[in-house]
């Protein structure tokens, strides 16, 4: 990762919480925000120009189609990395969101330090994926802090939540299983699990698996 300043495009049609996260954001020696967007089309605009390492998306804006904007955001060269920030949940959103190109997927309830290591993580090229349900908090009760998987930890649940055995899940991933079992300890502590019915469980009480698998 280089040494410069984090660059960052805000994109939210409130001009209060735009203002409010960019002088959040401006307190970090090692961020500057580059841009500011009320709409859809005009982030597009923004992004183009001010070329930003990442971009902080809104899920409701005029003239914004959530998916388009996402496609269009990732035509930039170079492609800045998309996090959306909402107040709405749902773990349909966040596999469509996930599966267009987003990094991560968070909550305007989250902590100013949650939000802050999200994005240096996003920058560093971690996909992090990140619970919006059950209340945030400001983080301070662990069992209220968001809950954040890789995007490989969230491939193995999913497969977890097929029923796959290790195996055919190493298979699938063309891992080892050894590999597996490690993002599985990491899915429990994270989830705090006791079984991988439980962790299944837990991910979609959380929105990180569609209730449906």
């Amino acid at each position: 990762m280089s040494t410069e300043d984090i660059r960052i495009v805000i994109a939210d049609d409130h001009t209060l919480l735009r203002e409010a996260l960019r002088d959040t954001l401006l307190v970090e020696e090692d961020m500057q925000v580059s841009g500011v967007a009320g709409d859809g089309e005009e982030v597009l605009a923004v992004a183009a120009r001010a070329k930003p390492h990442i971009v902080l998306l809104d899920l409701e804006m005029p003239k914004h189609n959530p998916i388009r904007t996402v496609a269009g955001l990732r035509q930039i060269t170079p492609a800045p990395r998309i996090i959306i920030l909402t107040m709405h949940d749902g773990a349909a959103s966040v596999h469509k969101l996930l599966n267009a190109g987003v990094s991560a997927y968070v909550s305007k309830n989250v902590s100013r330090q949650h939000l802050v290591s999200t994005i240096r993580s996003v920058r560093a090229g971690q996909a992090v994926i990140v619970a919006t349900s059950g209340g945030l908090g400001d983080g301070t009760d662990p069992a209220d802090r968001p809950i954040s998987l890789s995007r490989r930890e969230l491939e193995v649940l999913d497969l977890v939540a097929e029923a796959l055995s290790n195996r055919q899940i190493a298979t699938r991933l063309s891992i080892t299983e050894g590999t597996v079992k490690r993002h599985l300890r990491n899915i429990f502590e994270k989830l705090d699990a006791n079984s991988r019915i439980d962790a299944v469980r837990k991910a979609q009480g959380a929105s990180l698996l569609p209730a449906y698998l």
